[in-house]
């Protein structure tokens, strides 16, 4: 795998394995930061909710309030405490372009540890618009850094609910 093709994130959130799959799953849409950035809709003043579908085959969504649901990833592994795998595509990824992310959670004193890896890049054009018009190691430190601010706002929330 090229070193342009993945990045990795990670963090140390306050709660048990167990919870922190929960609080990643289940209150997605309260941890993952809102605006043009981080949500598929491209604008903000449009607001739509991101949920999971549980369960392998589920789907990573954002809903809309006038009824259109995109599919941002599709479920490949869906292992409480331990492991979440997803197929990953960008709004303006054509029907055939995919990337991957991988979640981990892993116990570690006082907390888990997640790890998150988003791999599948060197698939995706260099000219392609999801790259905002970086390539190689710029590209995947720009991914590194959205990654690394939403791995940071998971510990925040994580962090309230672990009391």
């Amino acid at each position: 795998m090229k070193t342009a093709d993945r990045v990795k994130v990670t963090t140390f959130v306050e709660v048990p394995p167990e919870l922190a799959f929960d609080v990643f799953t289940t209150e997605v849409d309260l941890w993952w930061r809102h605006g043009p950035k981080y949500r598929t809709s491209g604008a903000s003043d449009r607001k739509g909710a991101l949920r999971f579908e549980p369960g392998a085959s589920g789907r990573l969504v954002e809903a809309f309030e006038d009824g259109e649901v995109f599919e941002i990833g599709r479920v490949l592994s869906w292992e409480p405490a331990e492991r979440l795998v997803l197929e990953w595509r960008a709004r303006n990824f054509a029907r055939d372009e995919r990337t991957e992310v991988e979640v981990r959670f892993e116990p570690a004193r006082g907390g888990t540890r997640v790890t998150i890896e988003h791999s599948g890049w060197a698939a995706i054009r260099e000219d392609h618009p999801a790259r905002h018009g970086y390539t190689g190691g710029a590209f995947i430190a720009m991914i590194g850094h959205w990654w690394g601010e939403l791995a940071t706002s998971l510990r925040v929330h994580a962090a309230k609910r672990g009391g």
